[in-house]
């Protein structure tokens, strides 16, 4: 599937109700992770010497993939960024169910969606284990038709896994929508060609974000979304 020639740009207030596959960002959109990736990423950079200060807001971290969110962020080097990654997964790895609970609202939405002849896919920067499991443990998983995370810490981008989702459904991005919380799925979403609805309910960012990424939306509640979505 050929996609990604030109970052494409799409107009605020598009009508996006009308596109046959949604595509779902996870952390922030979908699941409320936001307090287990940052109390676990708090004991992991304290751990390494940086303040609470330093650190601010931890927010931050959520959305660009993991272990270059680290460099990003905080200007770790890349070895320092991978030796981080690594215990940060081992505690993140130790956690229950209550890390992933499902935003209130959104089994509930894509139940409509699915019902509207909607197809209903996730797209992650989290591995695909561990997305695999939090779509298990949140009671997402049986609502969605596919779910996909990045394969390795390497060149496996956002863009390369919706790609992975639409080959998979066998849908185009002229039929799709992304759904998302960061600029980076906004950002993502025009790579390979299709509009981002922005989600602002879990409050992973300033709303200023996402518009100024070229959000067609924002929805500040799930039936805001909803609206979005079905018109």
């Amino acid at each position: 599937m050929a996609f990604g020639r030109a970052r494409a740009s799409f107009p605020r207030g598009m009508d996006v109700s009308g596109r046959r596959l949604v595509v779902f960002d996870f952390d922030g959109t979908l699941s409320n992770t936001i307090q287990g990736i940052t109390t676990t990423a708090r004991t992991v950079l304290r751990n390494h010497g940086l303040s609470d200060a330093d650190m601010g807001d931890l927010r931050r971290i959520v959305g660009p993939p993991f272990p270059e969110a680290f460099s990003m962020v905080y200007g770790l080097s890349e070895t320092e960024a991978a030796q981080v990654t690594e215990e940060y997964r081992a505690i993140y790895s130790t956690l229950g169910p209550e890390a992933f609970p499902a935003i209130p609202g959104t089994i509930e939405l894509a139940d409509s969606l699915r019902a509207a002849g909607k197809v209903l896919a996730v797209a992650s920067s989290k591995r695909a284990s561990l997305l695999e499991r939090g779509m298990r443990e949140s009671g997402l998983a049986p609502h969605f038709d596919v779910f996909l995370g990045k394969l390795d810490d390497g060149d496996d981008t956002k863009p390369k896994t919706i790609g992975r989702v639409m080959e998979r459904i066998g849908l185009g991005p002229e039929d799709a929508v992304m759904v998302g919380d960061r600029f980076y799925d906004v950002d993502a979403a025009a790579e390979v060609g299709m509009p981002c609805a922005g989600v602002h309910y879990a409050r992973t960012c300033d709303v200023e974000e996402l518009w100024e990424a070229g959000a067609v939306a924002v929805a500040e509640t799930v039936d805001d979304l909803a609206r979005v979505l079905l018109g």
